[in-house]
């Protein structure tokens, strides 16, 4: 069976492993846990413990069991008071951590739990910070950076994090490194700023791929292309280069991209296929976009269809 490492965190790796997991490859998913917003940053405030949100996510996408169970998990409170705007995996997660110890073990426990045919593991056990260094400041902590990203010069941890081991195994034994979508400076290159990763993935011979992002995020990727994504993670990445890039030429109807455009300050992302071969990364083009209750979304199956054929090459 082929080995599969994936980096990301949040929606859209989400949406890959949905898909993936319908397929005979053996998948590792690593988490960004330096998430500081909504319910994740005020438990991870208030008990001191790594950021969640994103692992339990991840979790609920990788899971075989009852969809009930799920959707319990997925539930958030919405009642004012101390569980406000908390949903249930959070705070399991970090019952889990007080009971088993440490985050790692309890991801393990709760891959268990869920039936989860495959790997999850954070990107680190520790409590960490995303740095953003300006020239003339400072900002700390994810949702700054995310705001700032244009002011900018260098992102960096508060301090220097110890990545969980397994991590490093698994990329010396993967057939496929990929990156996933999502936010692009605060959900994927929090992996590639720790020297450990960056170092992992230069010794390997895998191939590295990048799974588009199909909307620009505001702030952080406004009137980026498919190139300008795949550019950004060639900076981070060392020695090593994006190698195959998949990404969408299918059309988005005009009603809900200037829905996106006016409401949520989102454009589709333009594939420019003639500046990502001046990359030297192979471009696998399809129609994957799904529209779900007028949300653009990567098609989990048609996306996992294209990662599982380029694997089987």
């Amino acid at each position: 069976m082929k080995r599969v490492v994936i980096f990301g965190g949040g929606t859209g790796l989400s949406c890959v492993l949905r898909g993936l997991k319908l397929f005979p490859v053996d998948v590792t998913a690593v988490i960004a846990v330096s998430d500081d917003g909504s319910s994740t940053g005020v438990l991870k405030e208030e008990l001191d413990i790594p950021a969640v949100g994103d692992l339990g996510k991840v979790l609920l996408a990788m899971a075989n069991v009852d969809e009930d169970f799920v959707r319990l998990l997925r539930y958030r409170f919405e009642q004012e008071g101390s569980l406000h705007n908390h949903p249930v995996r959070n705070i399991m997660l970090a019952a889990l951590i007080d009971l088993k110890g440490d985050l790692k073990s309890a991801t393990k426990y709760m891959s268990k739990v869920l039936n989860i045919k495959g790997t999850v593991l954070p990107l680190s056990e520790e409590k960490i910070e995303l740095i953003g260094h300006g020239h003339d400041r400072d900002y700390i902590g994810q949702s700054e950076v995310s705001r700032h990203i244009r002011d900018i010069e260098k992102l960096a941890y508060d301090h220097p994090i110890h990545v969980t081991p397994e991590i490093i195994r698994k990329i010396s034994t993967a057939d496929l490194i990929i990156m996933s979508p999502g936010s692009l400076y605060t959900s994927i290159i929090p992996h590639l700023i720790a020297p450990d990763i960056r170092a992992a993935i230069e010794k390997t011979s895998a191939p590295i791929m990048y799974i588009s992002n199909l909307v620009t995020q505001p702030g952080e990727t406004d009137d980026y292309s498919v190139a300008d994504h795949v550019r950004v993670l060639d900076q981070y990445l060392g020695n090593r280069k994006v190698d195959v890039v998949i990404a969408n030429c299918g059309k988005v109807d005009l009603e809900i991209s200037d829905v996106y455009r006016t409401k949520e300050h989102k454009s589709v992302v333009e594939l420019d296929e003639d500046s990502i071969e001046e990359l030297d990364a192979e471009i696998i083009a399809d129609d994957i976009v799904h529209i779900d209750n007028g949300s653009i979304r990567h098609d989990e199956l048609k996306t996992a269809h294209l990662v599982f054929s380029y694997l089987m090459r």
